[in-house]
């Protein structure tokens, strides 16, 4: 699942540039997800699935374990910093009064789309509970007429990849691969998903970055379960995840083709650039469940390591960017192709609605972005741009300029 945050981590230096002039960029951010995005919602829950105890958050401001799944910082509490917000985003289980105003974080650590994932581990907050919960939200905004607000809010969604790993590919718990094949399983998850996002959408969100599967067949654990049969991951598992994606970007395409002003972007999360960090092995010692052992020493260079347990990241990891970061004096991503400005052997493809209005704007802010080492080619496909790009965060960015802004910042 480290690939997932490795795609992440070009979502992050270029906006430091694009959101100098506009702080906070958008009014407020709103989170949905699984692990990756949890900051404290399970603590209260009854499952083995929570990170409220060391040695996570050993290197979180304070040095307290807060429920976050790394040692430190998730990619979530980065962009919240990097969007311009003063604080981090809470978690709705303790969010209260005024300071849900700036956003609430839904994401639940083992939920997925659907409703009995990661159930065999207890309790866990799927993703229609997490809609009901931000339903609690809208209601309260308009409530004092902030209704309006939630349209230019920034919403990231980032589920699914439990449904793989916590139910489809555990036939012990669960039925799912008796009953479905890998097609149509995905089939299945998107008809779901695609309500879900519905739903998001009647409830006001217009500027909403979907994250893809990422390529989980090559997290720690699922090599230790599974094998990988002389592959670098596992390779069944990573094309099941493949086939969802590949059912998720036309999806992508279809809400904004016809659901009026929505601009939901599809975030490629199947990155390949690890670099020569530490990969082969987790940080922090392991139960067999592959999360942390309560108060046991993690190791020492935790600026070395992606993962931090069997299917988490390091907050260096979480944070770095795949070009030009030194990691202990290894390059965390590929280097740049000398002989193309700006692209890296491997281009990644993110599909971003925009409103043909926008174009010679988009146009501008590409050729702009050239001078922070930044490139991207933009070919137009029916209402649908794929921005094929380096830098994840300029994708969004683009889409969501109007958030906060009128005119360019």
């Amino acid at each position: 699942m480290f690939r997932i945050i490795i795609s992440l981590l070009v979502f992050i230096l270029t906006f430091k540039v694009m959101v100098v002039q506009c702080v906070p960029r958008v009014p407020c951010y709103f989170i949905f997800g699984d692990s990756l995005s949890d900051v404290g919602n399970n603590n209260a829950l009854n499952t083995k699935a929570k990170a409220n105890y060391p040695p996570y958050g050993i290197d979180f401001p304070g040095g307290i374990p807060t429920g976050r799944f790394s040692n430190g910082l998730n990619f979530v509490d980065r962009i919240s910093q990097l969007l311009g917000f003063e604080e981090f985003i809470p978690p709705f289980s303790t969010a209260r009064g005024p300071e849900i105003l700036k956003g609430v974080n839904y994401a639940s650590g083992a939920a997925g789309i659907r409703a009995e994932t990661g159930k065999h581990l207890g309790d866990c907050i799927s993703m229609d509970r997490q809609l009901l919960n931000h339903l609690n939200t809208v209601t309260k905004f308009k409530l004092i007429g902030k209704g309006p607000m939630l349209k230019k809010c920034l919403y990231t969604v980032n589920i699914g990849n439990n449904d793989y790993i916590n139910n489809y590919f555990l036939p012990q718990y669960y039925s799912s691969s008796y009953v479905y094949n890998s097609d149509q399983f995905a089939q299945v998850l998107i008809r779901q998903y695609a309500r879900q996002l519905k739903k998001l959408y009647r409830y006001g969100a217009r500027k909403v970055a979907i994250f893809g599967v990422g390529l989980i067949g090559c997290t720690l654990a699922e090599i230790s379960m599974h094998g990988t049969n002389g592959s670098l991951c596992v390779d069944n598992i990573d094309k099941a995840a493949h086939l969802f994606n590949q059912k998720l970007i036309a999806l992508v395409d279809n809400l904004n083709s016809k659901l009026i002003g929505a601009q939901f972007t599809y975030i490629n999360t199947a990155s390949n650039n690890t670099g020569s960090a530490i990969v082969d092995n987790t940080c922090c010692k392991v139960r067999d469940d592959y999360q942390c052992q309560e108060f046991k020493e993690p190791c020492g260079e935790r600026g070395s390591y992606i993962f931090w347990d069997g299917f988490h990241t390091t907050e260096i990891a979480n944070i770095a960017t795949a070009e030009g970061y030194q990691l202990s004096g290894s390059e965390l991503g590929d280097r740049r192709d000398p002989n193309v400005l700006g692209t890296t052997r491997s281009q990644k493809h993110y599909t971003v609605q925009i409103p043909r209005k926008s174009d010679r704007y988009l146009l501008r802010n590409l050729k702009r972005s050239r001078t922070n080492g930044i490139f991207a080619r933009v070919r137009p496909i029916t209402r649908t741009m794929v921005i094929e790009s380096q830098d994840l965060l300029l994708s969004i960015v683009l889409v969501f300029e109007s958030a906060s802004c009128n005119t360019p910042c």
